[in-house]
């Protein structure tokens, strides 16, 4: 099957198409028409969520922008701090809706006009998640009557919606055609799953179920980010994931402070803030964004920030930040490769960080080991390295 794109990475790119293999094509679109960037995100996405299903046996779902993930989780139950701090009304969610509500929560502002991608059939519920947050397609295996028809409405009937045979298997070799060169390689087929982080190189230490399938989450979603990427992840939930950067503690920089605005979004003082009447979601969660940063506002940027809240509030403390994310534990952190040095573990236990998944093979192992067994981390060597470029 081929189908015509709206166009390639940019609109003066013509030509774009899509040739799907098969009869019947596994992948098809059942509305609108989507771009090369879309299909990209869309089949990063699947690939994702596909393998969060088969490693933790629960719905998986994945918020991917520009070729990477935003977010991704596993469904679990969501607390009332969570749902205020992302605002969002408690309501009766399915598993696959909960998955999805996880991973856009995981950063919000990156998942913005995201591509949507879940495990399992979409229901009435999930796309009534769907259908109020600005989202620009979802590809699922399967999607309920009534679930397609709210789907459709949105965005003017141009929502993109795909569907694709979650039986589909591509071929074990892939090609990738680049400045008129071709390139071919065995497709990485690496499987992740949970017994691989029960064997930490901490002498005496053992790793929860919970933990073990949190880690699998973070390095399953590093599987499908641009490299270098480290991410950190908390009950099954993305909360930070630093991608694409050249030095691998750019990365855990990166991937760090992303969660630690997460923890923060959860602060008793962000949660009391006060917005102007009529401000969308989108925009409060600018506001927060910008409040967390407050000491690196310009003066333009502090007026502006101000003039969205009817009250003036307290700006927080180093104190107070350092106290607030050391209430949270089991922090997971996992690299697509290994760490060169020990700078990485001394900024990941500022974000109280405890267990720590990289492939090993580093002429410092031990070092970087022993940085780990300093802070009191859990160290653990995976043995796979996850590139993808």
């Amino acid at each position: 099957m081929e189908t015509k794109l709206k166009y390639g990475c940019n609109p003066h790119q013509g030509q774009s198409r899509l040739i799907v293999p098969g009869d019947p094509p596994p992948l098809e679109m059942l509305n609108g028409t989507p771009g090369y960037i879309n299909l990209l995100d869309a089949i990063g996405a699947w690939q994702l969520v596909r393998e969060l299903r088969l490693a933790t046996g629960k719905p998986g779902a994945a918020s991917f922008k520009h070729v990477s993930p935003a977010g991704a989780a596993i469904a679990r139950p969501l607390d009332e701090a969570f749902l205020k701090s992302q605002f969002l009304d408690r309501e009766d969610l399915s598993p696959v809706a909960t998955a999805y509500v996880r991973a856009r929560g995981g950063d919000r502002l990156c998942s913005f006009g995201d591509v949507a991608a879940v495990s399992d059939t979409v229901d009435a519920s999930l796309a009534r998640v769907l259908a109020r947050e600005v989202c620009d397609l979802i590809i699922a295996p399967g999607y309920d009557a009534d679930a397609l028809e709210i789907l459709k409405n949105k965005r003017g009937g141009k929502f993109l919606i795909l569907r694709i045979d979650p039986d589909y298997e591509p071929p074990a070799v892939e090609s990738r055609q680049l400045f008129g060169f071709t390139l071919e390689q065995q497709r990485n087929d690496a499987r992740i799953a949970t017994g691989m982080f029960k064997k930490p190189v901490t002498p005496g230490a053992k790793v929860p179920d919970d933990v073990a399938e949190t880690l699998a989450v973070a390095t399953i979603t590093l599987k499908y980010t641009q490299s270098n990427s480290v991410c950190l992840a908390y009950q099954g939930q993305v909360i930070g994931n630093g991608a694409g950067q050249q030095s691998r503690v750019h990365c855990m920089r990166l991937a760090c402070s992303k969660a630690d605005k997460w923890f923060m979004q959860q602060h008793p003082k962000v949660l009391g803030l006060k917005f102007k009447e009529g401000l969308m979601k989108a925009e409060k969660a600018n506001v927060v964004d910008q409040y967390l940063i407050w000491d690196e506002l310009s003066e333009p940027e502090e007026r502006f920030m101000l003039s969205q809240l009817t009250a003036r509030p307290e700006p927080l403390t180093r104190k107070e930040r350092t106290d607030w994310i050391a209430k949270f534990d089991d922090v997971c952190v996992s690299s697509d490769a290994f760490f060169p040095f020990r700078d990485s573990i001394d900024r990941a236990s500022r974000s109280h960080v405890k267990y720590v998944a990289h492939p090993g093979g580093s002429l410092r192992d031990e070092s970087v080991t022993e940085a780990a067994h300093e802070y009191g981390m859990i160290m653990i060597h995976t043995g796979v390295r996850c590139f993808l470029h």
